[in-house]
């Protein structure tokens, strides 16, 4: 568990195969994420990176403002969730990377995302 000025980050990932075109090396995941505000101070959400690693070891980043389209304010206490999805060309991989939080006494800082894993069920790799 990773606690980065009181904002505790947990993801988790899910295959989805409905979605998936395994022939033409197209896996699709939903992530879903927590961000846990254990601090004295409302924290706005600004923007977001990612870094996504294939199996292959190739990696890819993401950056934009806020998540699926906000820039949510989190108040000490509560927990902001959403769920999102990516694609990766492997049948497994991972995605880390770090959240720019905005305390309401105008400090930046990164919160962190702790990496987690993208894999097909029973696929060895």
């Amino acid at each position: 568990m990773m606690l980065t000025n009181q904002v505790r980050v947990e993801a988790i990932a899910e295959y989805l195969p409905e979605q998936s075109i395994p022939e033409n090396e197209q896996y699709v995941f939903a992530y879903h994420v927590k961000i846990h505000n254990e601090g004295t101070q409302t924290a706005q959400l600004v923007s977001r990176h990612w870094i996504m690693t294939n199996g292959d070891e190739r990696t890819q980043e993401l950056r934009g403002m806020g998540v699926i389209g906000v820039q949510p304010y989190i108040k000490p206490g509560e927990t902001y969730q959403y769920s999102s999805g990516t694609v990766l060309d492997t049948v497994v991989g991972t995605m880390q990377g770090s959240y720019q939080m905005q305390a309401e006494d105008g400090t930046l800082f990164n919160a962190v995302i702790p990496a987690f894993s993208l894999a097909v069920p029973n696929q060895l790799h």
